[in-house]
């Protein structure tokens, strides 16, 4: 039996019962599953760049135009507009090990036009060969909580980071070593610390051709220096120190908070904070954090290979937490929602299968005509980069669960009036 350790307890304490949030990765490894989709498209037609590709260092990436397949430019509110519903799917790690979850859902997410942030670990793209290239913070050299890919993997993975991007969808960062606990855990690391590892990620993303000396295989279709704009930290850890350093290099958000609940967000030091949130589990009288890791932990503790006859319930309970945590949003105070999972088959696959379900749940509301919008980080704060600062603390004035008091158009309305000073 395979298990999880447990990795950074976050207690919820809702309803007079402790909930145990964690905020883990498991290594990802091998599978005897279906084998790594190719670099075409669900149609069968190679994915192809807008524009003709300028190489960038050795080749690795290359800048080919504005990225395809984004929504139109955002807008500012209207005075009464009720606000977007949005819906952040992540992906943590967002490596392909050959069970073929990465072009599952770059399928999904294309048959219902939705967007993505894929956090790609940076040592998916570093052969196992080369691994002391890696040089961890307060850790041996060539050191890693999570496994080096195989070739193949590490193939695969370069073909669906340059399908996701083409397709519309955001390649954030996961950093490297998922650094959880001891001396040497990503809570630890300094802002100095945390600039060495970013710059070592995106190194292993631009220098992969250097690296592998795969010089036949084409190059990823970014500037990844000026597409990283965002992270998620391992267990969500050392997010104090990472701030400054994220600022530094011009990030425009964080989605390392560990807890965060289902309000409007805020910045902090400097970037947007954008949390994984407790949801609803039903059956239960906490709440959970918006995570398949965190359903584990509420449902086998740490196996991932629980008894099978606890699966089908199981995958009910983790889909209805996702939409009723989509519900309760989208009924009241239209936060956005945020949800963060990894390419995994614990536990049978429940997991992805209730996030499947829970975004056919979703996209089925923007298809019936709702403005229901499926998005990345990115295009999320897109959006809110261009409203007016009274929108947002209008929109932050309502909690958990709240509906405007008379309705969009009246709350929305008369936030025109607060912000007025007297003469």
């Amino acid at each position: 039996m395979r298990t999880l350790t447990r990795r950074g307890a976050i207690g919820l304490g809702v309803g007079g019962a402790a909930a145990v949030g964690l905020a883990g990765c498991g290594t990802l490894t091998s599978s005897d599953g279906p084998s790594p989709a190719s670099g075409s498209t669900p149609s069968g037609k190679p994915s192809k760049p807008a524009h003709r590709a300028r190489p960038i260092g050795d080749g690795s990436t290359s800048y080919t135009g504005k990225q395809p397949g984004q929504p139109a430019e955002p807008e500012p509110l209207e005075p009464g507009q009720t606000p977007p519903q949005f819906v952040v799917f992540s992906w943590d790690g967002a490596g392909e090990v050959g069970n073929g979850l990465f072009p599952r859902f770059l399928d999904l997410a294309k048959e219902h036009g939705a967007h993505m942030t894929f956090f790609l670990s940076g040592l998916y793209l570093l052969p196992e060969s080369k691994k002391r290239l890696y040089d961890p913070p307060n850790n041996p050299v060539g050191a890693s909580d999570i496994g080096y890919l195989t070739d193949e993997h590490v193939k695969a993975t370069l073909t669906n980071v340059r399908r996701a991007w083409l397709e519309g969808h955001e390649i954030g960062t996961h950093f490297n070593g998922h650094f959880c606990g001891g001396y040497g855990s990503v809570g630890n690391w300094t802002p100095k610390q945390w600039r060495s590892e970013i710059d070592q990620a995106k190194a292993f993303v631009k220098e992969w051709r250097t690296n592998t000396g795969w010089t036949d295989l084409p190059a990823l279709p970014f500037d990844y220096d000026k597409e990283l704009v965002g992270g998620r930290t391992p267990c969500l850890l050392g997010q104090d120190n990472l701030l400054p350093t994220a600022k530094e290099l011009g990030w425009r958000y964080d989605a390392s908070s560990p807890g965060g609940r289902q309000v409007w967000p805020e910045k902090r030091g400097g970037l947007w904070d954008l949390p994984l949130q407790q949801i609803p589990f039903p059956g239960r009288s906490f709440e959970v954090l918006s995570m398949d890791y965190n359903m584990l932990a509420n449902q086998s503790i740490n196996s991932t290979n629980a008894p099978s006859y606890h699966y089908p319930a199981w995958r009910k309970q983790s889909a209805d937490a996702y939409i009723s945590g989509f519900r309760r949003a989208y009924e009241t105070n239209r936060a956005p929602f945020f949800i963060g999972n990894h390419f995994e088959h614990w536990n049978g696959g429940i997991y992805m299968d209730a996030v499947e379900q829970a975004l056919k749940h979703i996209a089925a509301e923007k298809e019936k005509g709702e403005d229901v919008r499926l998005v990345s980080f990115r295009q999320f704060v897109d959006w809110m980069d261009v409203q007016k600062p009274e929108v947002l603390e209008k929109l932050r004035g309502l909690d958990v669960g709240q509906a405007p008091a008379g309705g969009w158009a009246s709350y929305m309305k008369d936030r025109e009036k607060s912000s007025v000073n007297p003469a």
